[in-house]
């Protein structure tokens, strides 16, 4: 009897060790570039090229991140392996380094990559090949397709948005407004300019001119003096770092004085308003989701006081206050939070829900009033923004939150 007892308490034991086991190796669930220990996760970024001047400061940036995340034990338990390549703002070779980073290095995913063409270009491939896009700084509305490209996901206020909520502004501060739009002739350009005229509705009759620019063209000088001579007493442009500090320098070189407002992701005073001159950039206008490190106004706010403790350890040659950089920020901080949710159950398809699940969180430096808009049906990261002025040295909020809705 004895001997009898002693077998069914070990066979006992054993079942409940063996049931145990599977319990725990059920919770976990890795698809290719996640175990363990490891998460792998890769970009590409705009090193050199047209956009280098947004991609350079947000990749040293990233880069940081990750090495303070792995610093600090990484994300449970698991250390982010990182790979960051350059794409130029070239399409074809941003593919090229996609495949690269799934093919040969095998990412769970590619995360935060900058710019519309890039992106525009690797979107059919990561969605066939079912690899999260996740968090692209770009806000084309081709971006926001959950039934098309479920794997692509942005954190980024979409262009359409941004030219809604212009469009209320200018119907609340001037509604009398002579309108003329400068955009840049890709879908960066055409969303904004959709919304935008949506915004207004039937009073989109008010834009009495608009003109377009190819990325490749050297200079916007002559669409500038066109739209002057056309009457235009509010300029509108969405358009590329570069045409736009082109643009604020010739509007000061003529003497002329419209209501400036330029698009929110060349809001950056480092790598647009400098080079423009900031004599030229006063009362400028955006619109901005993210708390400006140099403005007096967040000298003493915790999360300002964070970012540039950061930078000044793993960043050190970037500048606090290049706006490429703060998205950059948010989105790693996204990304951070998105990981952690998603505990041992590393797979693709539980990534992209627990990122589009983040509807009402904050994330740090987004400005009072904001917070994450996507749904899993919807991916609109923003549903409201703020507008401000530029006052010769930073931006000033001005008024209430404005929503597109």
């Amino acid at each position: 009897m004895r001997s009898r007892m002693i077998t069914c308490a070990c066979f006992a034991s054993a079942l409940a060790a063996f049931l145990g086991a599977t319990s725990a190796l059920a919770q976990k669930a890795y698809d290719p570039g996640a175990g363990d220990t490891e998460i792998k996760l890769g970009q590409s970024t705009p090193l050199s090229g047209p956009a280098s001047a947004f991609g350079a400061g947000a990749g040293r940036a990233v880069v940081g991140f990750f090495d303070m995340v792995n610093e600090r034990g990484g994300i449970n338990g698991r250390k982010i392996a990182f790979t960051q390549l350059d794409n130029a703002y070239s399409a074809p070779k941003a593919i090229e380094q996609s495949r690269k980073l799934v093919e040969d290095i095998g990412v769970l995913a590619e995360v935060g990559t900058i710019g519309t063409v890039p992106n525009v270009a690797i979107q059919k491939y990561l969605n066939s090949k079912q690899v999260p896009q996740l968090f692209i700084t770009a806000g084309g509305r081709r971006f926001n397709d959950p039934k098309t490209f479920p794997w692509t996901v942005p954190l980024y206020p979409d262009f359409e948005t941004e030219g809604r909520v212009v469009a209320k502004y200018i119907l609340m501060s001037k509604p009398e407004a002579k309108i003329g739009v400068l955009y840049q002739n890709d879908d960066f350009g055409k969303d904004y300019v959709r919304g935008l005229r949506a915004g207004l509705g039937e009073r989109a009759g008010q834009i009495i001119a608009e003109t377009s620019y190819e990325l490749t063209q050297p200079t916007i000088d002559s669409q500038i003096v066109q739209l002057k001579a056309a009457g235009v007493d509010t300029l509108i442009e969405q358009s590329s770092a570069k045409a736009t500090a082109q643009a604020i320098r010739k509007v000061h070189e003529l003497n002329w004085s419209p209501l400036h407002i330029i698009g929110g992701s060349t809001a950056s005073v480092e790598t647009v308003l400098k080079p423009a001159g900031l004599e030229a950039s006063k009362g400028v206008v955006t619109t901005l989701f993210l708390k400006q490190p140099g403005d007096p106004a967040w000298a003493d706010d915790s999360e300002v006081k964070a970012y540039k403790s950061f930078l000044a350890k793993y960043a050190a040659s970037t500048n606090p206050d290049d706006y490429s950089v703060l998205v950059a920020y948010m989105n790693v901080n996204a990304l951070a939070l998105v990981l952690k949710k998603c505990g041992d159950k590393l797979t693709r398809e539980n990534l992209v829900h627990q990122a589009t699940s983040l509807h009402g969180e904050r994330l740090p430096l987004m400005l009072p009033g904001l917070s994450i808009g996507m749904k899993p049906d919807d991916y609109t990261p923003f549903r409201t923004l703020r507008i401000a002025t530029f006052n010769g040295e930073s931006w000033t909020l001005t008024g209430d939150p404005v929503t597109a809705e």
